[in-house]
């Protein structure tokens, strides 16, 4: 079901947003005392979001994107992420991760005797990945920016230490639909605005298929239930699904691990993260 109210809501002024993100990647990055960014560019649309925000926040020149494609990846992912460099004029590299991937499966396969799950072999690649930007963030001296939405980080749609990992996530409010209305606004091209959402982690791996239901619904159901503090029995009295409602909650309660930084036991009288809290940018 589509319900136009909501998607009314859910509808974001482009102009003011955009200078709200682009603000805050200026602030943030020169408050921790860089200059630079770096990202990795997959030819998806969050990516190529956080592309065009940063380079309107701080310069192309300024503005590292890195490409690491797999083996499997669909070479249109890597045409579209050059389609974004070009029109940006944006600082490219090109690491595929194939080698240093395939070289840890072929060593752990043997000594556990099984090949590798198609979800950890996902889950390796999104940490290499992860792995390579900060190794350049330390080269380039630039923060790394995450590409996340808030749609994957309520659903847990991401990996932990992969690309869950960044330093600053300008996107990480939007709703995917949000994602949609201010990337047609900016100008994400086209081929990139069409294309179903996929992590690209194997073939013909698309992020509905694997959820089971579309972001459409999904924003749909985690904006009444996250910012209109709806319960799951009043969107079931609107008419919803109870059981795909239940499985978009469990996913929603069961990941939130992964939203919070590593828990530390309390023994002492100030504890990091619990008692000993400041700004990021304290001290500097």
């Amino acid at each position: 079901m589509v319900n136009t109210e909501i998607a009314r809501r859910l509808q974001i002024n482009e102009k003011l947003t955009a200078e709200v993100l682009t603000a805050f990647i200026r602030e943030e990055v020169e408050k921790a005392g860089f200059q630079k960014v770096v990202f990795g560019l997959s030819g998806g649309i969050d990516s190529a979001l956080v592309a065009y925000l940063a380079v309107r926040a701080l310069g192309s020149e300024r503005c590292h994107a890195v490409m690491m494609p797999y083996t499997t990846s669909n070479p249109k992912s890597l045409s579209d992420a050059q389609a974004v460099v070009d029109d940006l004029g944006l600082q490219a590299l090109v690491v595929p991760i194939s080698a240093p991937v395939d070289a840890f499966f072929a060593a752990m396969d043997e000594r556990l005797g099984v090949p590798a799950t198609p979800l950890r072999r996902g889950n390796r690649m999104a940490r290499e990945r992860m792995s390579t930007l900060f190794d350049l963030s330390a080269h380039f001296s630039a923060l790394v920016l995450g590409t996340s939405n808030k749609t994957e980080l309520l659903l847990g749609y991401g990996t932990q230490f992969g690309d869950l990992a960044s330093a600053l996530n300008p996107i990480g409010d939007l709703y995917k639909s949000q994602v949609r209305q201010l990337s047609r606004y900016l100008g994400v091209p086209q081929s990139i605005l069409e294309k179903p959402p996929s992590a690209d982690l194997w073939q013909d791996q698309t992020d509905e298929k694997e959820l089971g239901f579309t972001y459409e619904f999904a924003d749909e159901v985690l904006y009444q239930l996250v910012d209109l503090r709806c319960s799951v029995d009043d969107l079931i009295r609107q008419g919803y699904d109870a059981a795909t409602l239940q499985a978009i909650v469990r996913r929603v309660e069961r990941n939130q691990y992964k939203r919070k930084p590593p828990i530390i036991a309390k023994l002492s009288s100030r504890t990091v993260g619990v008692d000993f809290r400041y700004l990021r940018d304290w001290g500097q």
